[in-house]
């Protein structure tokens, strides 16, 4: 799996964790309503990727590190340990 593979695979898993819709997290980080759902469904299916920014403000809502969306399967685990643990 490639990078964009990987980021596309963590980034709605971690989404649909925090049971928020493609809409609402767009908002949370930022993102003018009309456009939110369309943005976040572009990185979702690896249209497009986010900028540094923007790929902090989504770790931030989802609570997890930005490392997370690029890691294997192992190391997300373990990102995902260190971050409940962390809370």
């Amino acid at each position: 799996m490639n990078l964009q593979e990987t980021f596309t695979k963590r980034f709605k898993q971690a989404r649909k964790a925090k049971n928020l819709t493609q809409e609402k997290l767009g908002v949370m980080i930022g993102l003018d309503e009309f456009v939110a759902s369309s943005r976040i469904n572009r990185y979702e299916k690896g249209v497009h990727l986010p900028d540094l920014t923007t790929l902090n403000n989504i770790a931030t809502v989802l609570e997890v590190t930005p490392a997370y969306f690029f890691a294997d399967d192992e190391l997300a685990q373990m990102i995902l340990a260190y971050k409940k643990a962390d809370n």
